[in-house]
């Protein structure tokens, strides 16, 4: 008996094996003086610690940028980042924006022709009109 390799390899994909959160670093930019940056300090204070600490693999920059609206910026592993003003928004709507910040993949966003999309073939195969059985043979 001869024992041959395989012929494919095994693709890589997130969430397979172990999931790779997308988002590698998030910088915070506010201004002390500004009270368009009122709910961002006050999220600085006290939610960024606890965010920190439940997500030891983003790395995170805080820095004044004075005169300047508060922003949010998120980059990642694919190069990519995204920014997202946080002006004038209270400290639970900050978080809910550094949340979708974390969560996101980085891509820019495309407009789904299909609802299902996959990396594997169909189970069923290719409908042909060859493949019918009976009286039903040729009606299309």
């Amino acid at each position: 008996m001869v024992v041959g390799a395989l012929k494919k390899a095994s693709i890589p994909q997130n969430g397979v094996g172990a999931f790779v959160l997308q988002c590698k670093r998030l910088d915070f930019h506010y201004c002390d003086w500004a009270g368009s940056s009122r709910g961002m300090n006050v999220f600085l204070r006290n939610a960024l610690p606890k965010f920190a600490r439940a997500h030891p693999e983003i790395e995170i920059h805080v820095s004044p940028r004075p005169r300047k609206h508060p922003v949010v910026r998120g980059h990642y592993i694919n190069g990519r980042e995204k920014a997202v003003c946080v002006r004038n928004l209270a400290h639970s709507q900050v978080l809910k924006k550094v949340e979708l910040l974390r969560d996101a993949s980085g891509e820019k966003l495309k407009r789904t022709t299909k609802p299902v999309r996959s990396l594997n073939e169909s189970v069923r195969g290719i409908w042909s009109p060859f493949h019918a059985q009976g009286e039903n043979k040729w009606k299309l």
